[in-house]
C-alpha cells in the first residue's frame, strides 16, 4: 500500500507553477545590437544547449520538496485472525459390535470402527467436503467395557491422529497352545460402558476456558457394561453445559461378521444386532445436542459435515497496516538538484544582468 499522510501540502504546487509561468514570459536582460544576422549562423555550443535546462532543476527540486512535505508512506498490510477454538472430546466405541463389516471404504467391505475412524480423520485434518477443526482443543476416549483416554486435548492435531490409529478392537490373550488366558477380560471388554464413557470426557472437559464444549459419543450397542447409566452421564455433563452429539452407528436387524471356526478358517456369518436409539437421543436432548444414526459410511461423513455446520469456531478479523516513511528520498534528491542548480549558475552559467 502506497499513500500520502499529508497531501494537502501539494497546494504549494499551485504558487509554484504560477512563478514558472510568469518566469519563462519574462524578458531576459539583454545587450542592443544593429544587426544580430551574423550570430544567427554561429552554432550552439553543447553549454548553450544545456543552459535551458538549468532553470528546472530548481523547479524540480522544489517540487521534490514539497513530495516530501506529503510525506509518501509504504505500508505492509496484514490480515491477522484471533481464532476462539471448541473444546471437543471424540468417545469411539470399540466394543465387540464394532467389529461388524457393513460399512465400506474405497469400495472395499470394512468394519464400523474403521469406517469411525477414517470419517474423524477427515473432520479433523479436513478434505473437500470438510473445512477440519485447526483451531479446536480435540481429546481422544474409546470405551468397550473399560474406558482408555487415549489422547488428551490438545491442539497437535498430527499426534491426536496417531493416536486414533492405536484403537483396536478387543483381541483375547492366548497362550502358546491358544487357550484363553482370562475369558472374563476379554467378555467384559467386549461390552458397552456408554455412562462411564460421558463421565471421563465430561472430566476431560470441564475445567478447559472455552465457551464452547462438545462430546461427540459412537456407538453401535447398548448399555451392558459400567458403573453409571448412560443417562447420570448425560446429567453430567449437562451440568457443566457440555453438549452431547450421539451418533449410532449401523442399524438394528442383523451384520456380518468375521468368524474363524475351529480350523482356523475365516467365514462370514450374520449376528443380530440392537443400537439403544431411545437412549442416545435422551442424552442428546438432555444437553442440548443431537443424535444421528450413520448406517453407512456416506451417512457418517454427512453427520460430521453437519455437526461441521452446528459447531463453528469464531473468528475475530483484524487489519493492519505497518508504515514505512519515504519522505526522505524526494528530499534529498530535491536539495541535491537545488544545490547543483546554484553551483552552476554561480559557474558556468552565470548570467550578467
Amino acid at each position: 500500500m502506497f499513500h500520502f499522510q499529508s497531501p494537502y501540502y501539494f497546494l504549494f504546487l499551485i504558487p509554484l507553477v504560477v512563478v514558472i509561468v510568469l518566469e519563462f514570459r519574462r524578458s531576459p536582460a539583454s545587450v542592443v545590437f544593429s544587426d544580430v544576422s551574423l550570430l544567427q549562423s554561429v552554432p550552439r555550443t553543447f553549454v548553450q544547449q544545456c543552459a535551458f535546462f538549468v532553470p528546472w532543476l530548481f523547479y524540480l527540486g522544489m517540487v521534490l520538496w514539497i513530495v516530501a512535505l506529503a510525506r509518501p508512506q509504504s505500508g505492509k498490510e496484514e490480515y491477522r485472525i484471533r481464532a476462539e477454538g471448541i473444546a471437543m472430546a471424540l468417545c469411539v466405541d470399540r466394543s465387540g459390535s464394532m467389529a461388524a463389516i457393513d460399512f465400506t471404504l474405497n469400495g472395499k467391505r470394512v468394519n464400523r470402527l474403521e469406517a469411525v475412524k477414517k470419517t474423524f480423520h477427515d473432520f479433523v485434518a479436513g478434505n473437500s467436503s470438510l473445512s477440519g477443526r485447526k483451531d479446536d482443543m480435540i481429546g481422544l476416549l474409546a470405551f468397550g467395557g473399560y474406558v482408555d483416554a487415549f489422547c488428551p486435548l490438545t491442539l497437535d492435531h498430527a499426534t491426536l491422529l496417531e493416536m486414533l490409529d492405536q484403537i483396536r478392537l478387543p483381541e483375547p490373550i492366548v497362550d502358546a497352545k491358544g487357550n484363553l488366558l482370562d475369558p472374563r477380560l476379554y467378555e467384559e471388554e467386549n461390552m458397552t460402558a456408554i455412562g462411564d464413557a460421558l463421565a471421563q470426557a465430561v472430566d476431560r472437559l470441564k475445567e478447559t476456558p472455552a465457551k464452547s464444549k462438545i462430546i461427540i459419543l459412537l456407538s453401535d450397542g447398548e448399555q451392558t457394561f459400567g458403573t453409571l447409566t448412560p443417562l447420570e452421564g448425560a446429567e453430567t455433563a449437562k451440568a457443566f453445559g457440555i453438549k452431547v452429539y450421539t451418533i449410532g452407528i449401523g442399524t438394528t436387524g442383523e451384520a456380518p461378521y468375521i468368524v474363524t471356526d475351529p480350523f482356523g478358517q475365516q467365514r462370514i456369518t450374520v449376528q443380530s444386532v440392537s443400537i439403544d436409539e431411545e437412549t442416545l437421543n435422551k442424552i442428546a436432548a438432555m444437553t442440548g445436542g443431537q443424535y444421528f444414526n450413520a448406517q453407512s459410511t456416506s451417512a457418517l461423513e454427512q453427520v460430521y459435515a453437519e455437526i461441521d455446520q452446528l459447531e463453528k469456531t469464531i473468528h475475530e478479523g483484524r487489519t493492519y497496516t505497518q508504515y514505512t516513511e519515504l519522505f526522505r528520498y524526494p528530499l534529498i534528491m530535491g536539495t541535491v538538484l537545488i544545490l547543483l542548480h546554484l553551483v552552476l549558475i554561480c559557474t558556468r552559467f552565470r548570467r550578467l544582468p
